[in-house]
């Protein structure tokens, strides 16, 4: 079983190699339906009659032989044509399949043998590698995996869009976009586009613009963080850490997201204190609905000293991550935050 990484395909596409037939899974979808849009634009660049060289069918309405019996079709005035085949499950305990073990011979008959004059692409919506129709399309078809991306890689897809828009934001605003979108380049693609046109006519994407247009999807995890610190729970506020963290986000990315809970508990304090109604100070600080009387009832409770202290304590930690003390790179960032989260559950 050879599963290719992205770039693999990408190698391969640049050399106009195409194989017979593709498997495209994994969560980023995003990237999984573009690169079965690319291959299609590509085999078919030099179509006259595209309409007539190109299938697309769907196995939550159509069943599998119907794709497989138009693959075998002969391309209209073209060397090849493409048939997609969309929304392959083949599930863990197989009750969503419609990819089942009754296709299996029908498939492994096209797939031991597939035509020459034609791509098929399948695509699938979820699957599960145990399965053993989906090791036959593991084996028997080029596979590709999209998993989800770091932030890093979304930093550098970020940055490609931007400049295919001729749009522009320094170093600070794309992580904080990317702070608050996660890892679905999906929504990370609309977002850009959309701040792009907002920014007209200079096209420069501020971190203010960003604020004020972009909802935070990380927010959640980041609030049940802020939580866990403050009410002492060592054990919950790393585990969560942990989990926001092998989900890909960046260390100095997720300090600044902590930071900004500490920021919006003493901004809160002061608007409470200068005696704003609680429903405008959730709308000021954009609290997520389900959150906002917990972080409001933290606020009153909680000692602006403390909060000062905290503040400095997150400084101090992000001139660590920065400068590399007690070590360099993801390890000794990821050290540095966990360090700081430890002490901060301990106050």
């Amino acid at each position: 079983m050879n599963i290719l990484s992205r770039e693999d395909l990408r190698s391969q596409l640049k050399r106009r190699e195409f194989a017979p037939v593709y498997l495209l899974f994994g969560a980023e979808t995003y990237l999984r339906d573009l690169a079965a849009k690319t291959i299609t634009e590509m085999v078919l660049a030099d179509s006259a009659l595209r309409e007539f060289n190109e299938a697309e069918l769907s196995l939550s309405n159509s069943p599998v032989q119907h794709a497989l019996g138009a693959a075998e079709q002969m391309p209209m005035m073209a060397a090849r044509r493409v048939v997609k085949v969309t929304d392959v499950i083949v599930s863990a305990s197989g009750a969503k399949d419609n990819l089942k073990e009754e296709d299996e011979t029908s498939l492994a008959a096209y797939l031991n043998r597939p035509a020459e004059n034609s791509v098929v692409i399948f695509v699938a919506a979820e699957l599960d590698k145990r399965r053993k129709i989906a090791k036959l399309l593991l084996e028997k078809c080029t596979a590709v995996e999209f998993a989800e991306l770091k932030d890093d890689e979304l930093i550098k897809w970020a940055r490609t869009k931007l400049k295919e828009l001729n749009a522009d934001a320094d170093e600070r605003t794309v992580r904080h976009l990317i702070g608050l979108v996660g890892n679905n380049v999906r929504r990370l693609t609309n977002e850009i586009e959309k701040l792009a046109v907002a920014a007209l006519p200079d096209a420069l994407i501020t971190f203010e613009l960003v604020e004020s247009l972009v909802p935070n999807s990380r927010e959640i995890s980041n609030f049940d963080l802020t939580d866990s610190l403050l009410a002492k729970n060592k054990i919950r506020a790393l585990q969560i850490l942990k989990k926001i963290l092998d989900d890909g986000a960046e260390p100095l990315m997720l300090l600044g997201l902590i930071a900004s809970n500490f920021r919006r508990l003493f901004m809160s304090k002061e608007l409470m204190r200068n005696g704003v109604d609680r429903k405008e100070v959730a709308r000021i600080l954009r609290l997520p609905y389900g959150k906002q009387e917990d972080f409001l009832a933290t606020a009153r409770r909680i000692e602006t000293e403390k909060l000062t202290w905290i503040m400095k304590r997150i400084a101090q930690a992000d001139v660590a991550i920065k400068t590399s003390i007690g070590g360099g790179g993801t390890v000794g960032s990821r050290l540095q935050i966990e360090m700081l989260v430890c002490e901060l559950a301990n106050l």
